[in-house]
């Protein structure tokens, strides 16, 4: 499976370059718009999934417009990582929850990682923000909540 695949390979590679103590999942970061290639993208996400299914960790996307900001951020649900919980803020909304399966969460999070730097201008009708959009894996207990 590729998932487990991924999760091999990265435990390797961070026992060789990580320091003692660090999570695994510390390095599970990136700005958006990014220079990685699209399968890296979705290598991070397969490894992002399955941090989020084994670990107290959620993901976070937070996109900066001119003016406001969004945070998106997906908890896992159960133990086997089929339904997570999308907790999504909005400067003007507030919060807004739901459950969704493992498949929405991959394809939002590549869908948002993916994209090139006037998307989110284009889509906002705006001018571009001063901070980059970011995504990250951080341990729950961190995260904010409504």
């Amino acid at each position: 499976m590729a998932s487990e695949r991924c999760s091999k390979t990265r435990a390797a590679h961070q026992a060789a370059t990580t320091p003692d103590g660090e999570e695994p999942w510390a390095d599970l970061e990136m700005t958006v718009p990014t220079d990685r290639d699209h399968a890296s993208v979705v290598a991070l996400v397969g490894c992002t999934l399955v941090e989020l299914t084994h670990e107290a960790v959620g993901a976070v996307f937070v996109a900066h417009q001119v003016g406001r900001s969004t945070r998106t951020q997906y908890v896992a649900r159960d133990d086997v990582g089929e339904q997570f919980q999308k907790r999504h803020f909005d400067d003007r909304l507030g919060w807004h929850e739901t459950t969704i399966p493992r498949r929405t969460v991959r394809d939002e999070l590549i869908t948002e990682l993916t994209r090139s730097p006037s998307t989110s201008t284009e889509r906002a009708g705006e001018e571009v923000a001063s901070e980059p959009d970011t995504f990250v894996v951080k341990p729950v207990r961190e995260l904010q909540t409504p």
